[in-house]
């Protein structure tokens, strides 16, 4: 058995067809005619372009409207003049076409992908697909007809990327195997999309199979069996049916509240990383936006957005959600996200340094601008704004104090707003977690973040494989950390909410409903899933077991018990 990232739940079974990537090595090289360069660099931009929204319309008519602008971004990307305007400077400068494509591509891959969101993580991605696609262009490369395989083809590549999942035929395709990628992937949203198990990031398959090898791909496990004997596979093609079955049962769900088996009322949010994203949640049946992380305003541009700029992405996903609530986490920059603009310095232990509130502190101009930006916003619908990484009470303060002026600023120039707009904070950290009962006093509501809670908890790089066993959320640490921060949130009777990955995890849900969560923020594909672990678990029945599970000593004592209580 292999292992690797579960990107899109199901069960698959078919015969392989491997795709083999083409070699795009070239020849640096000086040239004497730049414009005539630059005319054959837009040619290829041109075509692809062409070519890329000819998939994408195809992509809209046969899957749906939201993973075509999937595609549609790509073409954008590539005619945006802060990428683009770069290329044709390194032309000018008697640089090739392949060279500045490539080095500018590269800039913005490097800065994305160091990055520990894996939403920001997914633009580094795009970028190199478009490189890719805009270099075979160059190159006179022809690109592979994923849509001419066979029926009951498992794909096997070292990374499908949107441009080819677009070509899928999903009756020939029972699922996918790839190297690399992970669940965010828009390869994977389209994968999902196109309902095809789906398992990534197994590392060297595509030379540990062969064509016409048999697989069984568990795309909501991560299991991949190549050649399974006779047993495993009557196994899974009863998994696969069970599967099935399930899944009509999420789609009872759809349009309904979220509420525990008692009938009591919960709130259901959504994470987004882009305004548009705001348009997958409502599609997705979410009941508001639990954390819009503000950073790709910033990373996807060459110069700090203007508050301008800021107001009209913010208002967008406002008017989306059309009165649902919209929280807005402030610049969350340093640490995993570097923006090369911003002149930040390379620190020993950017984790624990100078990163998102810190910052936005100590560049009270910049931060000035996006809260203006937000609060402007919140004259167009229900809006929050949230602190990241609070540790002292100081720094809530300071930022209350800062959105009081704004709040004056904007009255006496007559511009409208919500006078009344919430000010809150990311629980993330040891410190804010011990000191959450002060907080309470000061934030009008909390929103735990699970990933660096658990990270910074457990004093552990979640980003090292090596010390990767003691990032988890289970760790009885980490629970009573997460307990104790709702219970101070509860006690001062401001709401509590949770935007981690737990939010979203069948295991941790009872114990969350126990501890008393009033809002969990989810991706927006997850909003049925977790609507419907809830409905099944009454407050007794979590309470009962969540008094058994934290009187436990160990991680795997936990995680076994939550397993063997799940309710499917």
């Amino acid at each position: 058995m292999y292992k690797g990232i579960a990107a899109s739940r199901g069960i698959g079974i078919g015969s392989i067809c491997r795709i083999m990537e083409h070699d795009l090595s070239f020849e640096p090289k000086k040239i004497d005619d730049p414009a005539a360069e630059k005319d054959r660099f837009h040619k290829a931009i041109s075509d692809f372009v062409e070519e890329t929204n000819i998939m994408a319309e195809d992509v809209r008519k046969r899957i749906g409207p939201k993973e075509a602008e999937i595609l549609q971004g790509h073409a954008v990307m590539i005619s945006d003049p802060a990428m683009s305007g770069e290329m044709d400077k390194m032309i000018d400068s008697g640089q090739c076409a392949e060279t500045a494509l490539t080095a500018v591509c590269d800039m913005f891959i490097n800065m994305f992908s160091q990055m520990d969101d894996e939403m920001m993580k997914q633009r580094a991605s795009d970028i190199s697909d478009v490189k890719v696609s805009v270099l075979k262009k160059l190159l006179g490369i022809e690109d592979i007809d994923i849509s001419k395989v066979a029926p009951g083809t498992v794909l096997v590549c070292k990374d499908l990327t949107p441009s080819m999942t677009s070509q899928i035929i999903k009756e020939n395709v029972t699922g996918i195997i790839t190297e690399i990628g992970g669940k965010t992937s828009h390869s994977a949203i389209l994968a999902r999309a196109l309902e095809i198990p789906a398992v990534l990031s197994v590392p060297g398959i595509v030379d540990q199979v062969k064509d016409k090898d048999t697989a069984i791909i568990d795309g909501t496990e991560g299991d991949v069996f190549i050649n399974p004997d006779g047993e495993i596979l009557s196994k899974y093609m009863l998994k696969r049916e069970e599967f099935i079955r399930k899944q009509s049962e999420l789609k009872t769900f759809i349009g309904k509240e979220t509420v525990n088996a008692d009938g009591t009322k919960l709130e259901l949010f959504c994470n987004i990383g882009t305004p548009k994203d705001a348009k997958k949640a409502i599609e997705c049946d979410g009941e508001g936006i639990g954390l819009f992380r503000s950073e790709f305003l910033f990373m996807d541009n060459t110069h700090l957005p203007t508050e301008d700029e800021q107001f009209e992405a913010y208002k967008e996903a406002v008017q989306t959600m059309d009165g649902k609530c919209v929280i807005i986490r402030t610049l969350d920059i340093g640490g995993d996200k570097d923006i090369p603009y911003l002149g930040l310095e390379k620190e020993e232990n950017p984790f624990l340094g100078y990163r998102a509130v810190r910052y936005c502190l100590g560049n009270e101009e910049v931060y000035k601008t996006q809260l203006r930006a937000i609060i402007r916003a919140s004259a167009f619908g229900k809006v929050k704004i949230m602190i990241p990484l609070v540790t002292t009470v100081d720094e809530v303060r300071s930022v209350k104090k800062l959105v009081a002026g704004i709040k004056e600023d904007l009255k006496n120039e007559g511009i409208d707003h919500d006078e009344n707009i919430a000010v809150g904070c990311m629980v993330e950290t040891a410190s804010a977690s011990l000191i959450a009962d002060l907080l309470a006093k000061e934030a009008d509501f909390f929103s735990i973040g699970t990933n660096d809670l658990t990270q910074y908890t457990m004093s552990v790089d979640r980003g090292n494989p090596k010390v990767a066993y003691l990032y988890s959320s289970f760790q009885p640490s980490v629970l009573r950390s997460i307990k104790h921060i709702i219970e101070c949130g509860n006690k001062a009777g401001i709401p509590v909410g949770m935007c981690g990955e737990a939010a979203a995890d069948p295991l941790m849900i009872p114990l969350l409903m126990s501890f008393g969560l009033d809002e969990y923020s989810v991706n927006p594909v997850l909003v049925l899933t977790a609507r419907c672990i809830i409905s099944k678990w009454s407050k007794a029945e979590a309470d009962a077991l969540t008094e058994k599970v934290m009187a436990m000593d160990t991680e795997a004592e936990i995680v076994a018990a939550l397993k063997a209580a799940a309710k499917e």
